[in-house]
């Protein structure tokens, strides 16, 4: 039983989450049944104990009918009925979170019921959450849109023809929830297109980003950054579209939850990082700028976690820009909050990288002997690093012998891609030949550059070989 749906389920629940669920189940108003509460707490204990035995299916049967024969039927119906329960449960924690959802159901309440004591009332609350409400991004205006159909709906019968109603508050926020919705698929179905994973035909288009335009000065934030990030895929080019949503996004990023932020972040650096990619000599502190930003919102966090990728980026391009101190202290004050697993191998690897920056090339030798990296990317990336360092420090008989010993890796690793072992396998190749020129001969420096220019297959760190072989023309 211990790898059933049941207890998969409850194993990715927290602390925190199997207590609340422990109160939704043992409230009569959500369950009545006293033998599912039972049950649920001898297969908590059971996730709670180092004894896997104690998830058996029989053993769960014996301490809920201790004088009972296993049942295979009934218990299936328990597994059931508790799986019910806990898609309940996590239905209510999100209704219990969402106040604007719980005051436009309210709204719709009173009226389904006839209660007009309670009309005002349940404006009046619904007017002071949407003040509270920190965010304004579609859903919010979906909720308002709620909220005033639901009150036009319980009112419109004592309305005399002659007097004013909400119709105007009810199309304004279906038409901010629909654009922003639409805008954030359109540019959803670009990013796809782009990767080159699908091509979709969303409709009305070109009608939407008309209606965008008609009404421009008066976006809301979840239109204006759509808008933008639209732009920046169908107006590639043209670099005012990036910095007009660099601007909105430092402006309204916190009106966004934290997972559509940090979205919203992601298609910002995108656009940078293809920049990068062109040269664009404005894009390495430009992206520096975003992530910087995006580090302040604290956006990047998911569950204070940050994603590996991203702390490899951000050294990465903090490195490139010069920001050694201020690289140095973002590796120390985030590494609590890398995943485990991967921790050590990023902050040794990154710290590293650090130090080559810096020149200091013993401690980046030392650093990377620290670790036998199990992840093949790090164990790729710190052996290029490794050669980067020799070659730098001139220290050419241990170059020699990395090479070779990169070589047998590459050969012996059946769990390497191939177009990996390739590209590392042409810079173990042309690293070889780097050291063997001799400066100013431009012949052999020449001859490189065309091999170099000529090789299909890709070159590990192919920006560096070449700024190596210029530095050794004359």
């Amino acid at each position: 039983m211990h790898n059933n749906k049941l207890i998969t389920i409850l194993k990715h629940f927290n602390k925190s989450d199997l207590n609340q669920f422990h109160k939704y189940i043992v409230s009569p108003y959500f369950n009545k049944s006293k033998q599912l509460i039972k049950f649920y707490e001898i297969i908590l204990k059971g996730i709670n104990s180092p004894k896997i035995s104690l998830l058996e299916k029989e053993n769960v049967w014996k301490k809920l009918f201790t004088e009972q024969k296993y049942n295979d039927v009934r218990f299936r119906k328990l597994n059931s009925d508790l799986l019910k329960m806990i898609e309940g449960f996590l239905s209510q924690q999100i209704f219990d979170e969402n106040n604007l959802q719980k005051v436009a159901n309210l709204i719709e309440s009173v009226g389904i019921k006839g209660i007009e004591k309670l009309y005002s009332s349940a404006m009046r609350i619904a007017t002071n959450e949407t003040e509270k409400y920190p965010y304004e991004d579609a859903d919010f205006h979906l909720k308002q849109y709620q909220i005033q159909k639901n009150y036009y709906e319980i009112i419109q019968h004592e309305f005399k023809h002659s007097e004013r109603q909400n119709l105007e508050e009810i199309d304004k926020n279906l038409d901010n929830f629909y654009l922003a919705e639409k805008l954030r698929y359109m540019c959803a179905a670009l990013s796809q297109k782009q990767r080159g994973a699908h091509k979709y035909d969303l409709s009305f288009e070109s009608e939407v980003i008309n209606l965008i335009k008609a009404k421009k000065s008066n976006l809301t934030p979840a239109e204006a950054i759509y808008y933008q990030i639209y732009l920046t895929y169908v107006e590639e080019e043209n670099v005012d579209h990036y910095y007009q949503l660099k601007s909105i996004l430092k402006k309204y990023s916190l009106k966004f939850h934290s997972i559509e932020g940090k979205t919203l972040y992601d298609s910002t650096i995108n656009y940078c990082v293809k920049k990068l990619n062109k040269g664009n000599s404005n894009f390495p502190l430009e992206t520096f700028d975003i992530y910087e930003d995006y580090l302040k919102k604290g956006l990047i966090y998911i569950d204070d976690e940050l994603d590996p990728f991203h702390f490899k980026n951000i050294v990465v391009i903090a490195l490139r820009v010069g920001k050694y101190d201020w690289t140095e202290n973002f590796i120390h004050t985030n590494k609590q909050r890398l995943p485990k697993a991967s921790r050590e191998n990023a902050v040794t690897f990154n710290l590293a990288r650090l130090h080559y920056y810096k020149k200091d090339y013993e401690k980046v030798i030392s650093l990377l002997q620290e670790v036998e990296y199990e992840d093949i990317v790090y164990s790729l990336s710190s052996k290029s690093l490794l050669i980067a360092t020799y070659y730098e420090n001139n220290e050419i008989e241990a170059l020699y012998s990395l090479l070779e010993s990169f070589r047998v890796y590459l050969n012996r690793r059946k769990d390497i891609p191939d177009i990996w072992k390739r590209s590392r396998r042409n810079l173990i190749k042309f690293t070889k030949k780097l050291i063997r020129i001799v400066p100013g001969d431009n012949k052999a420096i020449e001859k490189i550059k065309e091999e170099i220019e000529n090789t299909a297959d890709g070159i590990a760190d192919v920006k560096w070989l070449k700024e190596k072989i210029s530095e050794l023309e004359k």
